[in-house]
């Protein structure tokens, strides 16, 4: 008891130093963590990236207080009693909600509800299909997400829910913090669903406990250990655990309990008065947790394993796969595809090439082409192969990549229609806060989808993108740019990479390959001279659109160049002095299927859409929003006028 009441008091006093924070969660869920840690959780404070540690994700990340008070109690390296005195500080490790990139124990970032909860099912995913490859000898650890009620109410759940239940991840235990409260009052308010039957539905087994009885807790988590599916323990708990006036209500949820509050909490108890004190003994008990003497068995295992190479190759970031004799086939063959099509073929090249790539579609491989000739769907109980079938469902899928990407092992990749991006934005911007390098595949890229009407038609997505920090987004605008497309991505390390692929079919433009110029961010396709009269700046389908321009304004005796410009990102890392010999002085005239929105950073006009599009052929829809030769024309030449 004593043991969980150090979590307890430890979380209430960070938020009520803080003035900020939510302490009712870590308060109730006190004797959970406790058991969990001090019995079940395979972990090593002094090596918290161990490879074959278990993963423990606090989905709830409101509640970051416990994650931070067990890392204390437990003696994470670096996690000090004056970094919890920090808590919500500016440059402290102990942040509002769990952050990954702020300290090594981290599994993930949490807070936005339900994706901490899909990022465990990633991190189960990858030990099963590792454990498959390498033998439970090197790979053999569970994945333990702690949820609330908000995390469950998140439509990402039952996402996560279903294929955790179809694949069968039985090394995967949820703990339900079951306090039926939310921020704005009893969960009553607002849901009438059975968990545990929606749970069972969906394939899981569903364990009950007393959230506050170590006994109670203890046999479902013993249960739990040999499930032959996913478990969900559902841990009934009261909020604000020992607070005498706010525990068991939406008092104890989003705010410090106050110091009289508190103080009464502890005096109940016998726990000091004194904020951040822990009785010695109490201390000394938790540091004797952990499992370092099977981090050492295991290392002994990997030494002597003849799969040491393979697998320590599993845990590094990134993959340079040359992709040279493809572009010389290209340049000799010059292919009229759409890019959607010839990146799957720089799939068929790069999927044998590298073992790490795990492919996947929200139920359109037939249409996102992300299916090499070499993929294999992964079929439980089968677990051999290397492509997912996600269903219809791109959120989950985004955070399943995430998990899979944070366990190590895999270099994910996933597709959808451009237009659905946003249904998996949430995740996308979790993967460039953790610095996460998944492979987003995302085709049918404009108004060039054509009669499969607005719905699908992208206009501010580009945008959007675009605007979120740490993202590459990749519009390439022919074979060639859709081959170093992919090289850029594969070689990220620290940020995901979105490739943004056309429907229909675009014409090679490039017959130099000796750089990747993708890798530029932009360059000059056509019209390198010192005459420049204008720069047409284009990405995707509407660079060889600015290049029949280009010969039409020839021939008025106007000289004009290309800049072809895939990635702002990279562009925008490349020197001054480069940035100004590619866009040089002239008016410039930005073209892209899609919003205008940011195009003025680049450019002193464009010829973009900014209004939905219609049902109709491709070619009526160029002509209907402008994107034609004669526009382009004639604003080149306002432009030119309008500079003298």
């Amino acid at each position: 008891m004593k043991m969980s009441d150090a979590v307890r008091f430890l979380s209430a006093d960070m938020v009520e130093q803080a003035a900020s924070g939510h302490p009712g969660a870590p308060m109730g869920l006190a004797e959970v963590a406790t058991v969990l840690w001090t019995r079940f959780l395979k972990f090593d404070p002094s090596c918290p990236s161990w490879p074959d540690r278990d993963r423990f994700v606090l989905s709830n990340g409101h509640a970051s207080a416990l994650l931070y008070s067990l890392f204390y109690l437990t003696g994470y390296q670096g996690m000090s009693l004056q970094e919890l005195k920090r808590f919500r500080q500016k440059g402290s490790k102990t942040a509002g909600h769990p952050e990954h990139t702020l300290y090594e124990g981290i599994e993930a970032t949490t807070g936005p509800l339900g994706q901490g909860f899909a990022m465990a099912v990633g991190m189960a995913l990858a030990e099963r299909l590792l454990s498959e490859k390498f033998s439970s000898k090197l790979v053999n650890h569970k994945t333990y997400v702690i949820v609330g009620d908000g995390d469950l109410m998140e439509g990402i759940s039952q996402e996560a829910i279903e294929l955790a239940g179809r694949w069968g991840l039985s090394k995967l235990i949820a703990l339900w913090d079951d306090n039926g409260m939310t921020i704005d009052g009893p969960t009553t308010l607002v849901s009438c669903t059975d968990q545990k039957r929606r749970f069972e539905s969906a394939g899981w087994q569903v364990l009950s406990c007393d959230g506050h009885n170590n006994t109670s807790i203890e046999k479902a988590l013993t249960q739990a250990q040999k499930a032959t599916r996913p478990t969900l323990i559902c841990c009934r708990t009261i909020i604000g655990k020992g607070a005498p006036t706010k525990a068991g209500t939406n008092k104890a949820h989003g705010s410090p309990l106050g110091a009289e509050e508190l103080s009464a909490a502890k005096k109940a108890v016998g726990w000091p008065q004194k904020a951040f004190a822990v009785p010695k003994d109490i201390l000394q008990m938790w540091r004797k947790m952990g499992s370092h003497k099977e981090r050492i068995a295991w290392e002994k295992r990997l030494s002597a394993s003849s799969q040491k190479k393979a697998f320590l190759e599993t845990q590094t970031r990134g993959a340079r796969i040359d992709l040279t004799q493809l572009k010389r086939r290209w340049v000799n063959e010059k292919p009229n595809q759409a890019t959607r099509l010839l990146s799957q073929q720089v799939l068929d090249v790069i999927v044998p090439a590298c073992p790490r790539l795990l492919g996947g579609a929200a139920d359109l491989s037939a249409s996102v082409l992300t299916k090499a000739k070499d993929s294999m769907v992964i079929n439980p109980p089968s677990w051999k192969g290397n492509y997912l079938e996600y269903g219809v469902r791109e959120f989950a899928m985004a955070a399943i990549m995430n998990g899979l990407s944070l366990h190590k092992g895999f270099i994910p990749y996933g597709g959808t229609f451009f237009v659905f991006s946003d249904y998996l934005k949430p995740a996308l911007r979790l993967s460039a806060l953790m610095k996460q390098a998944p492979i987003f595949v995302l085709t049918h890229d404009s108004i060039g989808v054509g009669q499969d009407g607005p719905t699908h038609q992208p206009i501010e997505q580009l945008a959007g993108l675009r605007a979120m920090p740490n993202v590459l987004v990749i519009r390439p605008a022919d074979s060639i740019e859709t081959a170093e497309s992919w090289e850029v991505a594969l070689e990220q390390t620290q940020r995901p990479t979105c490739l943004v692929l056309s429907r229909q079919k675009l014409p090679t433009l490039r017959t130099e390959i000796r750089q990747n110029k993708v890798s530029l961010g932009a360059y000059v396709l056509s019209g390198e001279n010192k005459k420049r009269q204008a720069t047409l700046l284009a990405t995707g389908s509407e660079v060889s659109l600015a290049l029949q321009a280009q010969a039409q304004l020839a021939k008025q005796k106007i000289d004009v160049a290309v800049v072809s410009m895939p990635c702002w990102e990279l562009f925008a890392e490349q020197s001054p002095s480069y940035q100004k010999k590619v866009l040089s002085t002239a008016p410039i005239l930005a073209i892209e299927a899609g919003s205008a929105f940011g195009w003025h950073r680049w450019a002193d006009d464009t010829l973009c859409i900014d209004t939905f599009g219609q049902s109709a052929p491709e070619k009526e829809l160029y002509e209907t929003y402008g994107l034609t030769v004669k526009n382009i024309v004639q604003k080149v030449k306002r432009l030119i006028k309008e500079k003298k």
